[in-house]
Formats: C-alpha cells, structure tokens, sequence
C-alpha cells in the first residue's frame, strides 16, 4: 500500500459519536418526568403530610433511578494515562494521546483523545467499546477492530481483555458481570415490590423489602469486587503505565445501598417503637393505619353474643312442658 494524503488508504476515518450516553440519558429524562409528574400533583396534597410524601416520591425514584442507570453504565471502574505512543501499524508517527479504559458490566471502553486533537493529518477522538456479556463475543469485537484498522493503543488495550490473552481476566470480568448485573434486575424487583408495599399501606414489609433491596446492591459489589481484584497484566505505553481504579457507578452502588439500608432499618425500628411516628411519616389516618396493624394480628374466630349462648343451653324439657290429664 502507498500512502495518499499523509495517511493509509485502508483505515477509515475517526468514528462520530454521541458526546453523552444516550441509553443514561432515556432513563433519566423517564425518572425526571415522574419527578415533575408529582411535583405537579404536590399541591393537592393538603397538610403537613405534603412533605413527607414528597421525600418518599424522590428517594423512591432516586433509588429505582440508581439500580436502572448502573445496569448499562460503564465507569464501574476508570482509568486513564496521557503517553507518547505509535499510532497506527506500519508507521513510525508518534501522538501525544490521553488513553482512558472504562469498564462496565457488559464490556469495556477505550478512548483514544489527542493533545491536540489534530494530529499528523487527522483528528484523534475515539471512544470503541468491546462487549463481554453472555450475548456478545468479545474476540469477535476485537477481530472488526483489527479489520477496521483501529489506532494501535486501542488494539493494544483491548488485546489485554481477550481470551487468548496470558492475562486471564475476560473469564472474571465476563462472569462477575453477569453475576452482577443479575443481582442488581433481582435488587430493581424488591424495589418494587417494596414501593407497592408502601402504598397500600403495609409499612413493615415494605421495611423488610428494602433491606432485601439494599442486600442485593451491596452483593453485587462483592461480585464485582472479585473481578477487579484479580491480578492484572501491566499496560505500559513506555515509561506510562495505565492503572485503573473503582469508577464512580460503584461508589454510587455502594452509597445507594447504604441509604437502602438505613431506610429499612428506620422503618422497622420506628414500627416497633413509636408505630404512631411512622404513621405520621406516611401520611396514615387512624383507618389506614388500624388496617395496617391488622396484617400483624392472627384472626379470631367471633365468640357468639350472650343471648345465644342463653337460647342454647335452655334444657330442652323447660322448651316443651306437657300436662297431662287422666280420663
């Protein structure tokens, strides 16, 4: 192959892509609309209960908004390094690049941003992602990389997660995620589950639920934690090396998780000590709030009132007294 233009012929163009996440950015316009849904309906609340209703919708929808976002995000773990480095195969050019890795759940990002961004005849923007899910073949994403002539960092950084890499992490990444992200839809159920509980209202069973809720999240952190804790290949781009840390849909994980927790707790402990506290929380007149204790009390069968108890043991021969007459 010549050269035409300073460049190779058969590597396209850097890939235009969106500057946001566009599947974040449905979820959040979804939550926000319910959001502003129930900001609308607020003044029809009457009382001091409005408040208190308020908190409930926003950190009902904060958590339900966590557990859906960090499904398809993919800064669970960062990382990013500026270098010197070659830029494509079979050339000598050397760029000054920022290289970021993002891991996900389902798969990994490598961006490639140059300082500046014009350099030796193009624009050095990429951000390519490689997906490791059940559904997907990471090595098949990898070999359209090489047929699309990605720059050489990228390959470089994407061939550490391979299969056939000595690295041995596309197994752990691949079934920690899984694992993960199973825990989080079973977490995203339990909050459900426990908002209908609140709304009906059964106040102790939504407590439970949410502990439930905040179990879940934290176990998928434990998943997650055994991936990144594996023992990784070094990526060196000479003297630079490129070291990743927990990115921030972990930490958001953990702290949502913790809220979680302290939500459930407080619920069940203000249900055992000052249930009358908790009725005001939510809003409970004293109907609601005695058919709500009703699901904590067995059932009796109703004794039979005095004045049956009396007809029934009248002895049979006071009923029917007979005189008899002699002929």
């Amino acid at each position: 192959m010549t050269l035409w233009n300073g460049s190779f012929p058969f590597y396209p163009g850097a890939n235009a892509y969106f500057p946001f996440d566009t599947t974040r950015a449905v979820i959040v316009s979804v939550f926000l609309s319910l959001l502003v849904t129930s900001i609308i309906i607020l003044p029809g609340i009457r009382g001091r209960g409005r408040l208190f209703w308020f908190l409930r919708v926003v950190l009902g929808l904060f958590v339900g908004a966590v557990v859906i976002t960090i499904q398809f995000s993919r800064d669970w773990e960062t990382g990013w390094v500026t270098a010197n480095t070659s830029y494509k195969s079979f050339s000598h050019a050397m760029v000054n690049a920022d290289i970021g890795v993002h891991i996900g759940l389902r798969g990994m990002n490598v961006t490639l941003v140059g300082n500046p961004v014009n350099q030796v005849n193009e624009t050095i923007n990429y951000n390519e992602h490689f997906a490791w899910s059940f559904s997907a073949d990471y090595d098949h994403s990898y070999g359209e990389g090489l047929e699309k002539g990605l720059p050489s960092p990228i390959l470089y950084v994407a061939e550490k997660f391979t299969r056939q890499s000595p690295c041995g992490v596309h197994r752990q990444y691949r079934i920690s995620g899984h694992y993960a992200s199973l825990t989080l839809w079973m977490a995203f159920c339990t909050w459900l589950i426990s908002i209908l509980l609140f709304s009906m209202p059964i106040l102790l069973y939504g407590g439970y639920m949410l502990l439930l809720t905040a179990a879940l999240m934290l176990f998928s952190l434990l998943f997650f934690f055994t991936a990144r804790n594996t023992p990784k290949c070094p990526i060196q781009f000479g003297p630079a090396s490129l070291k990743t840390d927990y990115g921030g849909s972990f930490w958001l994980t953990l702290v949502t998780g913790l809220l979680c927790l302290l939500l459930g707790l407080g619920v069940i402990i203000l249900h055992s000590v000052q249930p009358e506290k908790l009725k005001l929380v939510f809003n409970l007149d004293k109907g609601k709030g005695d058919e709500e204790e009703g699901w904590d009390k067995p059932y009796l069968p109703a004794e039979s009132s005095s004045s049956a108890q009396d007809v029934l043991m009248v002895p049979l021969g006071e009923l029917c007294e007979v005189t008899a007459t002699r002929l």
